[in-house]
């Protein structure tokens, strides 16, 4: 095997990377809603490849939705924490242009965002009812193997 290539960002690059983010948080994304909606839901999926913050309303309609990939990382970036926490920040304006006043908050899966998700969604002033945590698990295990015959 012969030498790892190691590559270095200048301040200047990573600097660029970070504009490219807010950039793209601040795009303005076209939400179909209707005027006055009170209590919505914050769906929460983080994998070990990536998150995803969907924001829906009591019927279970789809107002917004943002992923890691969505606002700009790249590759293993996706599935930082940080990426979790600029996801949560991007659906929390969201939430403030939609004057949402309360929400209720669903996690699935087993992903480094999980808490940071939820963290920045509170330190964003998001007013949570309820967190709940429905990320399966198996239970009883599989079919045991039939007894041999002899």
């Amino acid at each position: 095997m012969g030498k790892k290539k190691v590559i270095k960002k200048t301040t200047e690059e990573v600097l660029k990377e970070g504009r490219e983010v807010e950039k793209a948080m601040s795009k303005s994304q076209t939400v179909k809603f209707k005027a006055g909606i009170e209590k919505a839901v914050i769906y929460i999926n983080s994998s070990y490849n990536n998150t995803r913050i969907s924001l829906c309303d009591s019927q279970g309609n789809v107002l917004a939705m943002k992923t890691a990939g969505n606002i700009g990382f790249k590759g293993t970036k996706k599935a930082t924490s940080y990426a979790a926490s600029k996801v949560a920040e991007a659906i929390a304006d969201v939430i403030q242009n939609l004057k949402i006043s309360r929400v209720e908050v669903i996690i699935k899966g087993t992903g480094k965002g999980r808490e940071s998700a939820v963290r920045s969604l509170g330190a964003r002033g998001v007013e949570m009812d309820s967190i709940k945590d429905k990320t399966p698990f198996p239970h009883g295990g599989v079919r045991p193997p039939r007894p041999r015959r002899v």
